[in-house]
């Protein structure tokens, strides 16, 4: 049971809340928990909802953006994102267990893909403090300076979503994954 309520229903949340959970429930067909959940404060759920709009629209392509989310809440412990993020990237990213296995522990079967988890889990482990090789070795691949800022939004993005599911303990409305925690 969440720490906070989490209501059954769109009907359930405050008004202004009602058409962004629309449009969530229009785009997924369904309403999951972490968001009934955050419309608590719409104006939380709004800046949510842009920053996920927003970054679904830069270059890097669904599956890295599954693969940087895996990573990022299995380091984070967040067992919520973990189920969510793996449902989405065997469903919607098409990637195989071995993939998302590898990002779960912060790596890729994919080279270019490899070098894009590691850099954002370095940014989480390192709060951002990354040096100028961790930044070369991923420009080395072949990610550009506006994939590099993606990366890290897509941490943070992340970051905030882990946080308000373990903060609040969002009851898991995903086959349930459980996360690593790290030490």
């Amino acid at each position: 049971m969440s720490r906070i309520p989490t209501p059954d229903t769109i009907a359930g949340t405050p008004q202004s809340a009602h058409p962004l959970l629309e449009a969530v429930e229009k785009s997924l067909g369904s309403v999951p928990n972490l968001f009934r959940l955050v419309a608590n404060s719409p104006a939380t759920l709004e800046g949510m909802l842009s920053m996920n709009g927003a970054l679904s629209k830069g270059s890097l392509n669904a599956a890295t953006r599954e693969r940087i989310a895996l990573a990022i809440a299995n380091y984070n412990g967040c067992s919520y994102c973990n189920s969510a993020h793996t449902y989405l990237a065997k469903n919607v990213a098409k990637l195989d267990e071995a993939e998302i296995k590898a990002n779960r522990n912060g790596r890729s079967t994919d080279a270019k893909a490899d070098a894009a988890v590691q850099f954002a889990l370095k940014i989480a482990k390192e709060r951002g403090r990354i040096n100028n090789g961790d930044l070369a070795a991923v420009r080395l691949v072949g990610f550009s300076d506006a994939e590099l800022v993606e990366i890290v939004g897509h941490v943070a993005y992340n970051i905030l979503t882990n946080y308000l599911n373990e903060v609040f303990e969002t009851q898991i409305d995903f086959p349930v994954v459980e996360a690593a925690r790290a030490a």
